[in-house]
């Protein structure tokens, strides 16, 4: 199994950290994204979107969308509920992070990190702040009354949640007034298998 990705990407990092998490043999192949790398000729006949994180099995068919590729790493194992209602809660936080938070604390933090925040981008960055900050006090209230989104347990659904929240300083989010996403933090960073992102 290949994995192309690029670890500066929360996306690719939520692939990077199942197949750790899961001990899941891979070869993992660094894919420059700020070059252009995922728009080689090799990487487009896998992946025609042009995109990392793109995984290409042993029998070489290929899977793309991160979140689409740890639901299909983690099926049949402790991260993945087998009970069809939490399955479904676990696609709810997917597509809360997917809609409602990665726009704006992954944006934020790309346009500051690795932009600088150039003059040309300064409003727009500013207009992430107020939606990355809502999507923050949800998971917040959410996390006030569970260790984590889905269950008791870690799911694929807090890998994807946690990783771009577990950067979000870097895209000018302050977590001090978020005590429950704080502890769910060290909870993930916790696991045994626990990869970090660079």
């Amino acid at each position: 199994m290949k994995i192309y990705g690029d670890m500066i990407s929360g996306n690719c990092y939520k692939v990077k950290l199942v197949a750790a998490l899961l001990e899941i043999p891979h070869e993992w192949v660094h894919v420059d994204i700020m070059v252009g790398g995922a728009r080689t000729k090799e990487l487009l006949t896998l992946n025609p979107n042009g995109k990392v994180p793109t995984m290409e099995l042993d029998d070489g068919r290929c899977l793309s969308e991160s979140n689409a590729i740890i639901n299909y790493l983690a099926f049949d194992t402790p991260l993945y509920p087998t009970d069809n209602y939490q399955r479904a809660k676990v696609q709810q936080w997917q597509f809360f992070e997917q809609y409602s938070h990665e726009p704006y604390i992954a944006v934020a933090r790309f346009i500051n990190r690795f932009q600088g925040i150039p003059e040309e981008r300064k409003e727009e960055y500013h207009s992430k702040q107020n939606g990355g900050h809502y999507a923050l006090k949800v998971m917040d209230d959410h996390l006030s009354s569970s260790p984590y989104f889905v269950s008791d347990t870690l799911t694929v659904a807090d890998i994807s949640l946690y990783a771009y929240t577990h950067v979000s300083h870097e895209g000018g989010f302050s977590l001090k007034h978020y005590s429950s996403i704080q502890a769910w933090l060290n909870r993930v960073s916790n696991h045994p298998r626990y990869v970090g992102m660079e």
